[in-house]
């Protein structure tokens, strides 16, 4: 079995519950070395974990012989960059969501994949959770008939660092760094859900509003797409609602029901046909991108396949930057 020995470029939030574990709970692969700017997170980061090496520069532990897989674990803006650095190193990447800060940075990592053969994977890892899975199963079996239309609410209170001084809000509300707002962190999990279950989106328009004027990125979305396969959609995104109208649904109906879900919360899914209402809970792992991680790293020992490709993420930039109007 070939050994994936992993660098994490990253060591903050997302890899202490989320990530970083799994990693480490999957036959053949283990976590060799960390990086952060901050020598002080990368210290701690290793200590903690029980992680051999520790580094502040990227390219050096792109380059640390022992390594052979990257797992980027930055802000957004930088993820090209250090993708496409790993690449032509000849060492394959695991990259948080949103792949990119653009589409056009999407672009680029694809075509340094294809030209260096390297394969870049992305952590769209709800769709391998079973919540997801079963909401699949569900539309296979046709219960709800042929699907009519679909639609995203989300809404949430602001969070008590959206008050914070402009040179103090957190990387997520800074355009330059996230590619956009909270929509930029948030929006990519459900898009992608919605494309991997009925395929592309090839329109999408939307209209973005500052409602709260606490930052500057946009607080307030309305959208409208449309699948390749003729499905319409709709969604809104509120990040500055009252809690009174906290929302988190995704509502796919059709001919013969509707079947609704949360993706962050992971409430019951709800099914309704003519037959009555039922709720379904449907438990995920603990370190909840284990599958996904488990996926990529079989592709890399050569008996399994991920799908969840650079290529297979793009469509959700694409969609989010002409929703925000960037192109």
């Amino acid at each position: 079995m070939k050994l994936i020995s992993w660098g994490f470029i990253g060591c903050g939030e997302v890899t202490e519950k989320k990530s970083g574990p799994a990693f480490n709970e999957v036959e053949g692969s283990h976590v060799e070395a960390v990086m952060s700017r901050s020598e002080e997170k990368a210290r701690s980061y290793a200590e903690r974990h029980h992680i051999r090496k520790w580094y502040t520069d990227a390219q050096k532990l792109i380059d640390d012989p022992d390594i052979n897989a990257i797992y980027i674990a930055t802000p957004p803006s930088s993820h090209a960059t250090f993708a496409i650095m790993a690449m032509k190193a000849g060492k394959p990447v695991y990259v948080e969501k949103p792949l990119a800060a653009s589409y056009e940075d999407c672009a680029r990592i694809n075509r340094i994949s294809e030209e260096t053969g390297v394969p870049c994977f992305v952590a769209y890892y709800r769709r391998y959770l079973p919540y997801f899975q079963k909401v699949r199963e569900i539309l296979s079996q046709n219960i709800i008939g042929n699907v009519t239309n679909v639609q995203i609410r989300f809404s949430v209170p602001p969070r008590d660092l959206d008050y914070a001084s402009t040179e103090n809000l957190p990387w997520r509300l800074q355009p330059d760094i996230a590619g956009g707002g909270y929509f930029y962190d948030l929006a990519p999990h459900q898009l992608d859900i919605l494309q991997e279950l009925f395929g592309v989106i090839t329109r999408a328009h939307g209209y973005c509003a500052n409602r709260a004027h606490l930052y500057k990125a946009e607080d307030t979305i309305s959208a409208c797409f449309l699948f390749a396969n003729g499905l319409p959609g709709s969604a809104s995104w509120c990040f500055v609602g009252h809690q009174s109208a906290k929302e988190d649904c995704i509502e796919i109906i059709g001919d013969k029901g509707s079947l609704s879900f949360s993706v962050f919360n992971y409430e019951p899914i709800r099914l309704v046909t003519s037959e009555g209402a039922t709720d379904l809970v449907v438990p995920n792992p603990p370190y909840v991108q284990l599958p996904i991680i488990k996926a990529v790293i079989e592709d890399l020992q050569g008996f399994g396949a991920c799908t969840c490709t650079s290529v297979s993420a793009t469509p959700v930039n694409w969609v989010m930057d002409r929703i925000l109007g960037k192109f």
